[in-house]
């Protein structure tokens, strides 16, 4: 009996470093996605003035910064990976407070982007953030460390079409209305993501937390 049970425990303990083994290539795949469109994207986001592509630029480093912190405590105890989750939670919300404060100003200053860069670049991007999101796809139920890169990938695809929507807002109205909206939804976007991924660290911290009776 005990020792099925141990074959049991070596099985399990096997099955789960396979998984680590495959959510870490993933992730470095991901990660460099993640980096080559930060440069890109940021670069066309000031030439073209376009609010909306430089808040899905910083977006893609803050998940290139979340997708390295997710690889380096993959393997490690949940309650390292849920501390992990919740400073990856207050980058999300750091952004998503910081994209609607570039939203505002863009309001103040009336700034009308380049709708042919955006749509050019915001296709570019909905390719790339495709790509990683069919990667993490079979992850999406994971622990709050799974799921919080599954969601920042999530919010980066409904990012980029809502740019491309901008875009053609942009290019129709000849206003940058379109494009402070959009950077407005990714910035709500990213605060939702923040909330649900720091609730479940949360949860999965608590038992850590409860001291046994002496």
């Amino acid at each position: 009996m005990s020792g099925s049970c141990c074959n049991h425990n070596d099985a399990d303990q096997a099955a789960r470093a396979q998984a680590d083994k495959i959510y870490r290539r993933v992730l470095w795949a991901v990660l460099a996605i993640n980096a080559v469109m930060f440069v890109v994207e940021i670069g066309a986001g000031i030439a073209s003035r376009s609010a909306s592509l430089q808040a899905d630029a910083v977006d893609f480093l803050g998940d290139a910064a979340n997708y390295g912190i997710s690889l380096f405590v993959v393997g490690h105890a949940l309650h390292i990976r849920a501390r992990a989750s919740l400073a990856k939670a207050l980058t999300m919300g750091a952004f998503g407070i910081w994209v609607l404060g570039v939203a505002g100003w863009n309001v103040v200053t009336g700034a009308t982007p380049h709708a042919y860069t955006m749509g050019i670049v915001g296709f570019s991007a909905l390719a790339a953030n495709g790509a990683s999101f069919g990667l993490l796809w079979r992850f999406r139920e994971g622990d709050s460390n799974m799921r919080s890169a599954w969601f920042c990938t999530r919010n980066d695809v409904v990012s980029n079409i809502a740019v491309l929507l901008a875009a053609l807002g942009v290019f129709g109205t000849g206003t940058g209305w379109p494009d402070v909206l959009v950077a407005s939804i990714m910035g709500i976007l990213a605060l939702q993501g923040a909330t649900v991924v720091t609730r479940q660290a949360l949860a999965e911290l608590r038992p850590f937390s409860v001291r046994p009776a002496e």
